[in-house]
Order: C-alpha cells, then sequence, then structure tokens
C-alpha cells in the first residue's frame, strides 16, 4: 500500500487528505477504524518517543499523546502502593508494557482525556482492557495480542482505532514538508540521547545516582518529540509534568512544573481519602480532583457543588499544607529542549523538588544558571545538544 486517504486534514474543511509514500510501501497497517490527518501526526511522532525510550532503557515504554506533543511518557518501573492508588490499579499484578501505559496515562491525565497512545512493545489483553475504559482515539504498536485486539475493536462503537507499526521501519535520512507552497528539507534529527550527554556537569554538585540519569535521559527523549519551547520533569521513571510550545522557556518551567506538582499533590493523604460517590465517570473524577487541589476548591465548596461526587464534604487542602507537601518533594529530575537563559527557571524548578537537570547550556548567562544551581545543590549536566521539534 502506498497511499491512504484520511478522513480530512487538521480540520474537516481541509478535504481531500491522504498520506503516500515516495518509494516502496507505507510502514504501518490499519487494523481498525479511520485515521486522520492529527491521528497520524501522533501516532508516528509517539512512536518514534516509545521506541527511543526503549533502546535507551532496555525497559517496555509507553506514551500519550495530544495534537503531537506527549502528554505523559514512561518506562515500565514497578508502582509503588501510593502510585497503585492514584492510578487506581490496586492489588492489580501488571505486565511490563501495562505497568508503562498505567504511568505515561497517569501522568497528566486532564491532559491525556481523547489522547493518542504509543506502545514499544506488542499490546496485551491488560493493556488493552486498561485502554478500554479511557477516552482515548487511537493506538500504535508493534503488534497486537488476539485477544488485544478483539478488546479494542469493541471501543468506541467499533470505531477505535488500532494501528500497527513495521517495527523494523527505517525513514529516510532526509525528510520534507510543505508549508504555503513552500518545500522544507532537512536532515531527520538522528541525534542518539544517552548517558553521554549527561558527562559534562559545571555545578559544585557533579553527583547524578543511576535512576536520575535514566529519568534525565527519558525527559530528553521525551522533549525531542514535543513541540517547543519545552521543558519537562520525570520521576521514578515516567514523566510527571510536561510544558509545551511556549515562546517564552520561564513559562514553560512554570507550566511544566505546576503539572508536576499536581501529580505530587495527588499523592497528598487528603486526596487519597476523598469520599468519592460510586459510580462518579473517570474523566469527572479526574477534573474533581484537579479543582480540589487547585485554589479554586473554596469556591465550589461554598455552592454546595460537592455533592455531585462526594459522599461527605472534604476538608479544604490549605494553601500551607500544599506547599508543606511539595517542600519534601526530592528527586526530581528536569529537562529542557535548549538552554535555561536565566537562573529563574532554576528557582522555579527548585519549588517542585528538582535535584538534576539535563539542559543544552551555552546562554551567555550560564554563569547565573550555574550559581543558581549551586544555591540549591542542583546537579545540572550541559548536553550541549538542542532538541528543537516543530
Amino acid at each position: 500500500m502506498q497511499e491512504l486517504s484520511l478522513k480530512y486534514g487538521c480540520n474537516p474543511n481541509q478535504k481531500p487528505a491522504r498520506v503516500f509514500a515516495r518509494q516502496g510501501e507505507l510502514p504501518f497497517t490499519v487494523l481498525n477504524g479511520n485515521p486522520g490527518y492529527i491521528n497520524l501526526l501522533d501516532a508516528f511522532n509517539s512512536w518514534q518517543l516509545v521506541k527511543e525510550l526503549k533502546e535507551a532503557t532496555g525497559l517496555p515504554a509507553a506514551a500519550s499523546f495530544k495534537h503531537v506533543s506527549p502528554a505523559g511518557a514512561a518506562v515500565a518501573v514497578p508502582l509503588s502502593p501510593v502510585l497503585q492508588q492514584i492510578y487506581f490499579v490496586e492489588g492489580v499484578e501488571l505486565s511490563p508494557i501495562a505497568t508503562a501505559y498505567i504511568r505515561a496515562r497517569g501522568a497528566d491525565r486532564m491532559s491525556s482525556y481523547g489522547d493518542f497512545v504509543a506502545l514499544s512493545d506488542e499490546c496485551d489483553a491488560q493493556t488493552a482492557s486498561f485502554l478500554l475504559r479511557e477516552v482515548s482515539d487511537g493506538i500504535i504498536a508493534p503488534s497486537y495480542s488476539a485477544e488485544a485486539l478483539e478488546i479494542l475493536r469493541k471501543k468506541r462503537n467499533g470505531n477505535y482505532l488500532v494501528i500497527r507499526i513495521d517495527p523494523e521501519y527505517q525513514p529516510a535520512d532526509l525528510e520534507t514538508k510543505d508549508v504555503f507552497g513552500v518545500t522544507f528539507e532537512q536532515q531527520r534529527n538522528n541525534i542518539k540521547i544517552d548517558e553521554s550527554l549527561l558527562d559534562r556537569r559545571p555545578t559544585k554538585n557533579q553527583e547524578i545516582p543511576a535512576d536520575a540519569v535514566r529519568d534525565l535521559i527519558i525527559a530528553l527523549i521525551t522533549l525531542k518529540y514535543t513541540q517547543s519551547n519545552s521543558v519537562c520533569y520525570t520521576k521514578d521513571g515516567q514523566a510527571i509534568g510536561i510544558g509545551a510550545g511556549q515562546q517564552s522557556r520561564i513559562h514553560c518551567t512554570r507550566l511544566a512544573g505546576n503539572k508536576a506538582d499536581v501529580w505530587l499533590l495527588r499523592q497528598h493523604p487528603k486526596v487519597l481519602a476523598l469520599p468519592f460517590k460510586e459510580g462518579i465517570r473517570r474523566p469527572d473524577r479526574d477534573n474533581t480532583i484537579d479543582v480540589y487541589i487547585s485554589n479554586e476548591y473554596e469556591d465550589v465548596l461554598a455552592d454546595g457543588a460537592w455533592q455531585q461526587f462526594f459522599t461527605e464534604q472534604p476538608e479544604v487542602l490549605t494553601e500551607a499544607e500544599k506547599k508543606a507537601w511539595l517542600a519534601q518533594a526530592e528527586g526530581i529530575c528536569l529537562g529542557s529542549d535548549a538552554f535555561f537563559p536565566f537562573g529563574d527557571n532554576i528557582e522555579r524548578a527548585h519549588k517542585s523538588g528538582v535535584a538534576y537537570i539535563a539542559q543544552a547550556g551555552g546562554s551567555v548567562r550560564d554563569d547565573n544558571v550555574i550559581e543558581t544551581c549551586d544555591k540549591y545543590n542542583i546537579a545540572m549536566a550541559f548536553t550541549g545538544v538542542r532538541l528543537f521539534h516543530h
């Protein structure tokens, strides 16, 4: 197959739309559903991300994509009891690929609503069963078990998009795209991200333990497929906050840091003890947790809206309690797709427990950034590599 017609382009008025291979066959097969233009952009970007995560870490990997940027990315690191609780898989023995998926989907559940999923390994029945209960547009993986495929074909009234990618496919070194009738051509971003990128450490603290090295590599690979400017916080084998597509790097750092804070606050005892009513829909539960953690919750309490979701009125999670909880966060990693121009990014990262940083370096204010890291005993590596993605 050299050509595939699509539902439409980026928007329904953009018809006709298609994808095609100039030479040879298309490297994927649609097993179920009818893809759109953005579906395939998400599919191909997310597949490259999980493929590289698997190659770099040796662990099965998963990603949750929305609008050509990841909402979550993770490898198969076992879940702690608290993470099992916040990811709603308590007492479940997970397969490695299901573990990676649960982590990727759980990073930022609000952003993952209606996502596109990528798996580095075969989709098993357990992962498909978890996918069945989530709002999602499609999945790409190298293969599917017969039972998994049967489960996925039931999703979205039989229209769930299921794509099988050829894991051996290697694209051409040069890539092109058309913008405004003009064709752009460039070398594909084939840079390999591994531990060697973390060798240059200009800070006083140069100690980066093995788990943090892994998490920094996860952050950098995630950023390679995130719309720029972008920043990624990681912990325990997964992204916990991604800031994508911002014009200012400090805004990326704040956006991703706020998401990381929500991930951390979801583990607060008051959040874990929220008395949800039986039968609350998953998206409603996720939205309610987000509101509870935010500054909006006291307004919601005032009009009694809590009664829609809870069996009894929860205590407010105060600003002092939030600050105290976040203050005990430690060992969090931060990657940036380009250099930090000012120390204000480090100041914001410190508020979310960041202890290890990987960034390109090369700013005229590198000295200020290094000084700010030293102020908080943060270990930082200069990778010398920019990872812009557009």
